[in-house]
């Protein structure tokens, strides 16, 4: 008489020789293993979307390699034509689907939450009472009087659907990892915290259209800072404001002249970053440029003209303001025939 068992193995092993030949990989499919998915509701879920023919032979495939209790749960990428060894090691390793989430540099807090939002597929407003939960900075381990400015741009990936908090803590994880130790000496040696230095290089961020000019900008706020003159920094003035504007009108920055925010009015830094800096405008804040120039205006092409006196300064504004009316007049005069 045969021994059953021998059969059992032998079939088993032609089972195992069979599922890890399969063909090439043709398409994809997305497939969600919800929480605590048994085996037959995972492969019932394979079945119908064609990545294998049948329950049976799946699931004893999987209960040899051992892996029937240890699937993941997940939203998963899979081809049609895989083996199903490949299906197997995907689902027990939880290689879950992931998407793009990009944060620009300069972005703050209410633009970032969007992004959030479409990757934890969450609503905006639940995404918002995360961010400004006030408890949110001490448990991300920021120094901010709110999470705004520590939330480092860059692109990550997430799997959708992900926590909030997950989201939150990546970000925060990447801004902390910037911190070298000679970035902690350098800070020391600025005699600044660092909540100080990046509200500093928060408005560096948003005032530079152009990478190269950060240093020179953050010279100028430091001369200002040691001599103890007013910042007036203009984005600081639109964070109090709420947000940018075609052009900052005087009447306007008195309208929030006692808001902390505002540097025409208040002195020092203010709170706060006012968005969330980049690694070079970082950079920049703990490294001026050795310079003098106390002004700095924009031109139309969005570079800066420095300067050292007042006098100076409003020549190199009046002349970006012509500059400015000249374009706008060219761009309004009607072509000549």
């Amino acid at each position: 008489m045969k021994n059953p068992r021998a059969r059992l193995t032998t079939s088993s092993i032609m089972l195992v020789c069979l599922m890890s030949c399969g063909a090439d990989p043709d398409g994809l499919l997305r497939v969600t293993v919800p929480s605590g998915s048994t085996l037959s509701e995972v492969a019932d879920t394979l079945v119908n979307r064609g990545l294998i023919g049948a329950q049976g032979p799946f699931k004893l495939y999987a209960r040899i390699r051992g892996d029937d209790r240890r699937i993941k749960s997940g939203r998963y990428e899979l081809h049609e034509g895989n083996r199903w060894r490949d299906i197997l090691e995907k689902l027990t390793k939880g290689e879950v689907m992931t998407v793009p989430m990009t944060v620009p540099e300069g972005f703050r807090l209410l633009q970032i939450a969007p992004r959030i939002s479409e990757v934890s597929e969450v609503t905006e407003d639940s995404v918002l009472s995360v961010i400004y939960n006030p408890d949110l900075p001490g448990s991300l381990g920021v120094p901010g009087p709110t999470s705004e400015g520590y939330l480092f741009p860059d692109t990550y990936r997430f799997a959708p659907g992900v926590s909030v908090e997950s989201v939150l803590k990546a970000m925060a994880d990447r801004y902390h990892s910037t911190w070298s130790e000679a970035r902690l000496v350098r800070l020391k040696e600025l005699d600044m915290t660092e909540n100080e230095l990046v509200t500093l290089a928060s408005i560096i961020q948003a005032e530079a259209r152009h990478n190269s000019e950060m240093p020179r900008i953050s010279s100028v706020y430091h001369n200002r800072l040691r001599e103890g003159w007013l910042l007036q920094a203009d984005p600081t003035v639109l964070f109090a404001l709420g947000g940018p504007r075609s052009r900052l009108l005087y009447a306007a920055i008195d309208s929030v002249a006692d808001h902390p925010y505002n540097t025409y009015s208040q002195p020092g830094l203010p709170p706060g970053p006012i968005c969330s800096p980049g690694d070079l405008a970082i950079a920049a804040a703990l490294n001026p440029a050795q310079e003098d120039f106390m002004y700095f205006v924009a031109r139309p092409d969005g570079r800066h003209v420095f300067t050292r006196t007042l006098a100076e300064h409003n020549r190199a504004k009046l002349e970006a303001q012509r500059a400015r009316d000249r374009i706008s007049a060219d761009e309004h005069s009607e072509p000549t025939r």
